[in-house]
């Protein structure tokens, strides 16, 4: 699943409202909305969880940055990684959930939760 048709479109700071209205203008264009209900896309993500756990399947503990991976598997991971964003984006829209706010109220409570330690 792929919210933007050309690469030159990619942007480094681009906020999930921005990728929400991408991935609803994607949808849109090929008359897919009909098929974006809360259990597809739900189902659709936990796929891309699968393929995203295959690639650490049999890999043991991985170190911080991917030692010793390769090019091309650090790409495919975040090809994998895309996948579940995109969904989990749209699976929100079509909610109307808006993660970025809901994200930001679960670090609070987490805060609030699981306090730092203060020595």
């Amino acid at each position: 699943m792929g919210g933007v048709d050309k690469p030159e479109e990619c942007m480094k700071d681009i906020s999930l409202k921005d990728l929400s209205r991408k991935l609803e203008d994607f949808a849109l264009a090929r008359d897919w909305e009909k098929y974006h209900s809360p259990r597809n896309l739900l189902l659709a993500m936990v796929g891309e969880v699968g393929e995203l756990s295959e690639i650490f399947q049999w890999r043991g503990e991985v170190g911080k940055g991917l030692p010793n991976w390769e090019e091309a598997e650090k790409e495919h991971l975040g090809e994998e990684l895309s996948d579940v964003l995109l969904y989990l984006i749209r699976l929100a829209d079509i909610c109307g959930i808006d993660l970025a706010d809901a994200a930001l109220k679960k670090l609070v409570k987490n805060a609030v939760k699981y306090p730092a330690n203060t020595l």
